[in-house]
């Protein structure tokens, strides 16, 4: 049950990371703190469609 999803920066909107999710347990949209390299920093990280 668990569906690819892409984060993307919302700093600089570059698409970092992939990462897998349980849209059954989760149904909002994922949103993490990671490690951009495009902004060298830690930055909030959204799931795009």
């Amino acid at each position: 049950m668990a569906d690819r999803v892409t984060l993307e920066c919302t700093e600089c909107k570059n698409r970092n990371y992939i990462t897998y999710k349980n849209k059954k347990n989760t149904t909002e949209r994922l949103e993490l703190k990671k490690y951009c390299k495009f902004c060298k920093d830690h930055t909030t990280h959204k799931e795009t469609k």
